[in-house]
Parts: C-alpha cells; structure tokens; sequence
C-alpha cells in the first residue's frame, strides 16, 4: 500500500513542534511525498496557533519544494457538546479539518462523556476527520465512535505518533488493531498519520502501515492512498451533513 499524503503535520506556530513548514516540506520532498497538509493546533490550546494563523492560511504557497501543501487545523474540542475552538468564517478557509480531544483543553471524563464529546464533534459538518481517537488518555466506547464516523462519513485517524515511544497516549497496539477492525466492519475510511512535530517525521508511518497492512482494510477506505480519494470522501460529507 503506497502512502502518497501526510496531512497532521505541525510546525513552530505551534510552539511545542520544532521545525518550520518550508523544513517539513523539504523532507517530505525527499521522500517523495505528493502532498502534506500543515495541521496547526488551535488557539484553545495553551500554545496552539493564534486565529490569524488560519485566517491567513490563504499566503502559503500551493508549492513547497515541489510538494503540494493543503490548509487545515487540528481544532480542539472544547467541551462535550462537541464543540471545537475555531469558529466558521476559520473553518471555510481551510481544506480540512482535524478535531481532537487534548489534556490542555478538556481533562479526561468518563467514557460516556468523553465518547459524547467526540460523537458530537463528528456532526459538525466541516469536521473531516477524527483525531487520534485511541488515546490512552480518553477512555471511550470506540464501537460507538466508528459506529457515529459511518454515519456521519467523517474519516478516523490511525495516528503513527500515538504508538511512538514515549507517547502519554500510547496503551499498546491491541487499541488500534481494534480500531482498525471496527473501521473495516462499518466501512470507515482512515487516515495514517506522522503527527509529526519535527521534520525528519514527515511521513512517518513505521508504526502504524504494518496494522493497517495486515487489518486487511480495503485501500480504497485509506485516504493517505490518493489525494483525491482524501478529497472525494470530505466531499462526501459535506453533502451528507449540509
């Protein structure tokens, strides 16, 4: 399964990533991704990008080292209404949206309100995609979360960074081998990503394209495959949900 796309890559907008977007892209050049998509966090997070930073997303350039560059945040959810921290004139200006839980926004609950958090997030309509959803931190019922993504048409991120050493959300790989089952049984497409926060992680998928590989979850479920099966399946949503 080749991956040609990375698109949760953050850069030092986010103060706690360490390289700049030009950086990320000049890696990804070098090994031969097509497209990457800069995924700051957003402004509820204590260093997450300023509101201007999505605003003004329209000044990066399409090209970066000959690879295209996609506009997007990683939103946080902000409480469990499912509410997340960038408002609708942001959102529009983006080609995708990322929406995640983060101990800095939104402390832990129980697991039916950190699964209603989630759950509600996914009926936003300019919610794409599901951030790394098993994470040690959240205990929620992930039946209902891939369950509520089949509905909604929203994409699940299989996040490479969550099994890395060291992660606060890796509780090993059993979580995400169900996850990926779960997808696979509701027809859920998924998105691998690096989560990378320095440069050399850009299309980092050493942990998480094995699982994905041996799950034996159809490729044309995997966005990461092609671009415009990444484009085709939000489109898909934006027609169900508006």
């Amino acid at each position: 399964m080749n991956f040609t796309l990375d698109i949760h890559i953050h850069t030092i907008a986010s103060t706690h990533a360490y390289s700049t977007l030009s950086e990320n892209a000049a890696h990804a050049a070098s090994i031969g991704l097509t497209h990457i998509g800069v995924a700051e966090h957003g402004p509820a997070m204590p260093d997450g990008a300023h509101l201007y930073n999505f605003l003004n997303s329209y000044c990066i350039p399409d090209l970066i080292y000959g690879v295209h560059v996609l506009k997007g945040a990683e939103a946080n959810i902000i409480n469990q209404d499912g509410e997340i921290d960038l408002p609708l004139e942001a959102l529009k200006k983006l080609d995708f949206v990322i929406a995640s839980l983060h101990r800095g926004v939104l402390p832990s609950s129980t697991c039916e309100l950190n699964t209603k958090a989630m759950v509600q997030a996914m009926q936003n309509p300019n919610v794409h995609i599901l951030g790394h959803p098993n994470s040690a931190n959240y205990p929620v019922d992930m039946e209902a979360i891939v369950k509520a993504a089949a509905r909604t048409r929203t994409i699940v991120e299989i996040n490479n960074q969550t099994l890395a050493e060291g992660s606060i959300r890796f509780e090993g790989i059993k979580p995400m081998e169900a996850l990926l089952q779960l997808c696979k049984q509701h027809r859920v497409s998924v998105l691998a990503s690096s989560d990378a926060h320095f440069c050399t992680s850009v299309g980092d998928f050493r942990n998480v394209k094995p699982l994905i590989e041996a799950s034996g979850i159809p490729e044309e479920l995997v966005v990461n495959t092609s671009v415009d099966r990444l484009f085709a399946t939000i489109n898909a949503k934006k027609e169900l949900m508006t």
